[in-house]
């Protein structure tokens, strides 16, 4: 249960944050599907991989969420790259990633 709530609270904040952030990056509104279904996509991955990595192999958790990250990051780029009009989209990915894993830290 622990874990559905984990992932339940990450990805509705990673996609309030992301779509706020891709707001002020002055994205189309018709291209904020876009990124929801990015991050629906990648979000449950990374956290499901993230604990994965956390209960099995935590020795390497900087690694693990290294690799996780750039896998995200990655994946978005390509996305929005191909279905929408986002200007920058590779470092649109990267920014809104950061800020979504920076604030995720904070808490």
């Amino acid at each position: 249960m622990e874990l559905f709530l984990s992932l339940a609270v990450s990805l509705g904040l990673t996609l309030a944050l992301e779509l706020v952030f891709a707001l002020i990056w002055r994205v189309e509104r018709s291209d904020l599907p876009a990124v929801a279904l990015a991050n629906l996509l990648t979000n449950p991955i990374v956290v499901l991989c993230h604990h994965a990595a956390a209960w099995y192999f935590p020795k390497y958790l900087l690694a693990a969420t290294l690799a996780l990250e750039l896998w995200a990051v990655g994946t978005e780029g390509v996305i929005y790259h191909r279905r929408s009009q986002i200007s920058r989209p590779w470092a649109f990915s990267l920014c809104a990633n950061a800020v979504s894993f920076l604030s995720g830290l904070m808490i």
